[in-house]
């Protein structure tokens, strides 16, 4: 079987996920299969609803955050996070993704981010504390449950 991203080791942040071909916006960089769910929340989890927690099999694990990421999140039918490429992405380009896409909160990293992005927050942040502008930025690339829990939170 063909693929078109693989693991390398990466320039201060472990393993990563690159790309072995050019990705346009819009098209899928990497399938996420959702192999649990049910599971309490931990560094590898993933939120899959408001209130639910999962493992994706495959290399979901190796994405690395980014708070200028080339890759969002979208659900697929199974409930898992697909990674679709938000803006051109280059062969050989790290794949990455910012973990507040798809978590309301963050509680398992490190306080200092490592993404060293010129828009960088600092930290890894949930979505509950993104800046508006970057929930507008992520429009259409962050799982929908957390607009809902934004909502609601706005609400209460």
């Amino acid at each position: 079987m063909k693929t078109d991203i693989e693991v390398r080791t990466t320039s201060g942040r472990g393993e990563g996920v690159f790309a072995l071909r050019a990705f346009e916006p819009g098209e899928t960089v990497m399938v996420g299969i959702l192999e649990t769910s049910g599971i309490k929340n931990h560094s590898h989890a993933s939120q899959i609803g408001k209130n639910e927690f999962g493992f994706h099999s495959g290399l979901s694990s190796k994405l690395n955050h980014s708070c200028d990421p080339n890759c969002g999140i979208q659900l697929n039918a199974s409930g898992g996070h697909n990674f679709v490429a938000m803006r051109v992405m280059a062969t050989d380009e790290e794949a990455t993704y910012d973990y507040a896409m798809r978590n309301f909160t963050i509680e398992h990293f490190p306080d200092i981010c490592s993404c060293e992005q010129d828009i960088c927050r600092g930290s890894i942040t949930g979505w509950k504390d993104l800046p508006d502008a970057r929930k507008k930025a992520y429009r259409g690339f962050a799982a929908p449950y957390l607009i809902e829990m934004d909502r609601d939170n706005l609400i209460s």
